[in-house]
């Protein structure tokens, strides 16, 4: 399937559609639609008309180096493959795999690095508040190595709450 350019706005022309117009010289130029082929007939200049390619890459408002344009040149040409360039790339994939493995497996670890200390105070947190769960209370008082040492934590009070409690 052969996709034609407009020679008046830069759109494709699909096969069966548009309109094609010989010229004397037999210059050919293919219209998407009868909107460019009008504007061509008034010999308007593309560059000068707003809804056009042409005027939208003339003024900044299109982007000119761009890639999709390259791949339209080449799509009509066959490509040749070099057999070496091919084996290199997929070699190169597979070690871009494993370089994009361990920076994962390294975000992970960076992520869960203070998660092991923070599950370890929550289980002793909960030791404590059930503790009697585990052994009778009349054990406990026998033996006071079943128990949790106690860990001081001093808490910073306002002075109107200090205030309330000495009263």
């Amino acid at each position: 399937m052969r996709l034609e350019k407009c020679w008046f706005c830069s759109s494709t022309v699909y096969p069966g559609h548009g309109i094609q117009f010989v010229r004397n010289d037999a210059k050919i130029f293919r219209f998407c639609r009868s909107k460019c082929h009008k504007n061509f007939k008034m010999k308007r200049n593309p560059r000068k008309v707003k809804w056009t390619k042409a005027y939208r890459r003339l003024h900044g408002k299109d982007m000119t180096q761009d890639s999709t344009f390259e791949f339209e040149r080449k799509r009509n040409r066959p490509e040749r493959y070099d057999r070496n360039v091919a084996e290199n790339t997929l070699r190169a994939i597979k070690t871009i795999d494993k370089i994009r493995m361990a920076r994962e497996a390294r975000h992970h670890a960076m992520r869960m690095k203070g998660k092991k200390t923070i599950e370890q105070k929550a289980a002793v947190k909960e030791l404590e508040q059930s503790i009697h769960m585990v052994k009778a209370p009349l054990a406990l008082q026998q033996e006071p190595s079943l128990t949790l040492p106690k860990i001081k934590v001093s808490v910073s009070q306002p002075l109107a709450e200090e205030n309330r409690m000495e009263e």
